[in-house]
């Protein structure tokens, strides 16, 4: 076999914001509900608006789901497409009243282009990993962006957020990656993004080896008009620390190329 180029150091190339908090919904003293959306935002580029970039049409998206955690793909920091000093991230950090960190996949005209979260919870620790790329077939270098918030008094998780490479080759290596740093954490962990995989393909069933889909018979998510499939998921940690009370997919067909994905959960 050849070798495999596995690239995974914590990258210095991550911001953080510290925003305005909004508490997590308590139902009761064990159990909490939690919102999570998942969303490619195709860095901030309505399809339909030539090569306009609107935030704030994204920012509005969020907005009116009020998610706790949001796990974001294609997000440009301080490009010329996008704006050289309009860090997407942060600003949609300050337009939805949350947290962030952002995780550097490549560069691109001038600046950055990975993966963020957002979250309504004080990030307490970040780490960012850059996923395996087999040299024999090329591939765009894709990240998986971590970060550890208490969303109620001893209740203590991970969300991440990731975007999987294109070719089938690459994300069997990157999902084993992502289960090497991360299957056995003792810590309860809501994974969510764009996996470009089916729910019957190879990968995503490797996933389903540690992790249980926030919905087996999921809504489809892209393109936004007609969709046809589903590639954006929500998932957590095998175990009792989850149970899903339900999976939506936003009919939202403006703002990106994607439909976001809002899962309800609840942790015990």
């Amino acid at each position: 076999m050849k070798k495999l180029i596995i690239l995974f150091l914590i990258s210095i190339t991550t911001y953080a914001y510290e925003g305005p908090v909004r508490p997590v919904t308590l139902t009761n003293q064990k159990s909490a509900k939690l919102r999570v959306m998942t969303y490619n935002i195709h860095h901030c580029n309505p399809p339909s608006a030539g090569n306009n970039i609107e935030v704030d049409a994204i920012a509005r998206v969020i907005n009116q789901e009020k998610p706790d955690l949001v796990a974001l793909q294609e997000v440009d920091v301080n490009t010329e497409r996008s704006g050289k000093g309009v860090d997407q991230a942060n600003e949609l950090a300050r337009l939805t009243g949350m947290h962030y960190f952002f995780s550097k996949a490549i560069d691109h005209q001038g600046g950055d282009y990975g993966v963020a979260v957002l979250s309504r919870f004080p990030i307490l620790e970040s780490v960012r990993y850059t996923l395996p790329v087999d040299p024999a077939i090329g591939g765009e270098i894709r990240t998986i962006a971590a970060i550890t918030v208490d969303v109620a008094k001893g209740k203590r998780i991970v969300f991440a957020s990731t975007h999987l490479d294109l070719k089938e080759e690459n994300r069997t290596i990157q999902s084993e990656l992502i289960i090497k740093h991360f299957g056995d954490s003792k810590l309860p962990m809501i994974l969510a993004g764009d996996f470009n995989a089916l729910p019957d393909s190879k990968v995503i069933q490797y996933f389903d080896k540690t992790f249980v889909r926030s919905c087996q018979e999921c809504g489809f998510t892209i393109p936004v008009k007609n969709p046809n499939r589903v590639i954006d998921f929500v998932m957590y940690k095998s175990g009792d620390a989850f149970e899903n009370v339900s999976t939506r997919v936003i009919d939202e067909q403006y703002a990106s190329d994607h439909l976001p994905v809002v899962a309800d959960l609840t942790i015990k």
